[in-house]
């Protein structure tokens, strides 16, 4: 059984997770904003900052660590998204 790192599974999975947060993160902001700009700015900030604790310990677990690291280029991507 190999012991190396999954590379390509993981660059995929990754992939993915950062996919999937950008569309999940772009819709939630612009919902939001339809609403009212401040309060999407003020939900988006309070929402990351009560996750980004949970998440950062999960990017020790082998198989967790690939989709962490696909969310922390997603929400920003999303932000972006968001703003264009």
């Amino acid at each position: 059984m190999p012991t190396g790192t999954p590379w390509f599974t993981g660059v995929v999975v990754s992939i993915f997770a950062a996919m999937l947060s950008t569309a999940a993160v772009g819709a939630f902001s612009q919902g939001l904003a339809h609403v009212n700009v401040f309060l999407a700015v003020v939900v988006n900030v309070i929402a990351v900052a009560g996750l980004a604790p949970t998440v950062w310990r999960w990017r020790a677990v082998p198989i967790w660590r690939w989709v962490v690291y696909g969310a922390v280029v997603g929400i920003p991507l999303g932000w972006v998204a968001a703003l264009a």
